[in-house]
């Protein structure tokens, strides 16, 4: 049987530049995923039961962006900062003000001229990626609930904290704020390895540079299951393997297969991109039957809209046949993706119970977003649990914070 690690959405070469939903694993793995993600919801229960063997270091996420790489080019010894192109085969590295300035325009290109000066004191000896969270220009003064708080909105959420604070007071002196979560080592660039979270104790402290590791922190000791709330995850994930034996494997191998082959144009009529369309209608799936039949319909839509914007017959032909297979080949799936969505369900259900105890916790800062009525409190935007092997995975509620990404106003937003 493959390990969890094995299930992980990285690149070939280890990379960090994608993690997906919990959920997802089945369609991403098939039994491998599913497996990995029921073991991974077990712990994390052990974990908050406080009976965990091994332990799970957990990370919260931040809502930053961009995604920004720091550290030292092993080919030269210079230090550089650069986009999710830094593995590349020929990787933009931005290691002088000129470099940016020939890559780099708008608002972006300041950030990044603080991030090389800024880093560059940190004494960082390897390569960090991170969230950019704010330069000293994207400080705010904002009045919610009465309160004036120090805030900052790098993408959808606003992280806001009292200016009197120990980290309103850090953030003000800060010229440039960012959390790590992922290290990179190796003896080149291309060939280095991923290892989930960052220890950034050994790195110089500097005043203009806010920044923090992105752990979980539970100083108040509130996150831990009653016995009463372990028994009922310990049934949602007794359920969740009674659902998982019913889903015939063969059958699902075949149906990854026919969503691995949907991509390019095609990709808007997979299984993903239809689930998150009730992800931004803010809707649960309650009918299974209804959902999975419903994904037929989502296909045959995607493939007209895809033939209306051809214009020789032949190429709309083309769609059709195109259509008529891919309705026919993923009918034969019906049932047994009545199942899988039936597993989806249940494992989301116990991951809630996780992630609702976890928010249970405040972390450092207040998060809210802006709405068309003013700022509206929400939860972070979730976690990233790693364990003793380096094995992680991501734990979101997506109905609240993807439903957030669809409609609130982003940083961006005029």
């Amino acid at each position: 049987m493959l390990t969890f690690k094995e299930f992980l959405l990285e690149d070939k070469q280890g990379k960090n530049l994608h993690l997906e939903h919990l959920e997802d694993e089945i369609i991403n793995f098939g039994v491998g995923g599913a497996r990995g993600a029921i073991n991974f919801l077990q712990e994390l229960r052990n974990m908050l039961a406080g009976t965990a063997s091994g332990g799970v270091n957990m990370t919260v996420k931040w809502d930053g962006a961009p995604a920004i790489f720091a550290g030292v080019d092993p080919s030269d010894g210079k230090f550089f900062v650069a986009k999710k192109s830094v593995f590349n085969v020929n990787p933009k590295l931005y290691k002088s003000n000129a470099e940016i300035d020939a890559d780099v325009s708008g608002g972006l290109n300041s950030k990044f001229k603080v991030a090389l000066k800024e880093f560059s004191k940190l004494g960082i000896k390897n390569v960090l990626q991170g969230d950019l969270m704010f330069t000293s220009e994207d400080l705010k003064k904002e009045k919610i609930d009465g309160e004036t708080y120090i805030s900052f909105q790098p993408n959808t959420i606003v992280y806001a904290t009292l200016p009197s604070s120990d980290l309103g007071k850090r953030i003000s002196q800060a010229k440039i704020g960012v959390v790590w979560h992922t290290t990179y080592e190796g003896d080149t660039l291309q060939g280095m390895k991923a290892s989930f979270g960052a220890n950034i104790k050994g790195l110089n402290k500097v005043n203009s540079v806010w920044m923090d590791d992105a752990s979980y922190k539970d100083v108040s000791g509130k996150a831990t299951f009653t016995k009463s709330e372990t028994e009922q995850v310990t049934k949602l994930l007794s359920q969740t393997g009674s659902i998982f034996r019913r889903i015939n494997s063969s059958l699902l191998d075949k149906f990854i297969r026919l969503q691995n082959a949907m991509t390019g144009n095609l990709s808007g009529a997979s299984l993903k991109t239809y689930n998150n369309i009730k992800v931004r209608q803010g809707e649960t799936i309650k009918n299974v039957k209804q959902h999975a039949k419903g994904y037929i319909d989502h296909i045959e839509m995607h493939f007209e809209k895809l033939k209306q914007k051809v214009k020789t017959q032949g190429a709309k032909d083309k769609f059709d046949r195109n259509k008529k297979e891919y309705i026919r080949e993923f009918t034969k799936h019906l049932k047994n993706l009545e199942n899988i969505i039936l597993f989806q369900n249940s494992l989301v259900s116990a991951k809630m119970m996780i992630v609702n105890k976890l928010n249970e916790v405040k972390q450092l800062a207040n998060t809210f977003i802006k709405t068309d009525k003013g700022f509206k409190a929400v939860n972070p935007e979730g976690y990233v649990a790693i364990d003793k092997a380096g094995n992680a995975v991501k734990l979101v509620d997506r109905m609240e914070f993807s439903y957030n990404n669809f409609t609130a106003r982003k940083a961006w937003d005029k």
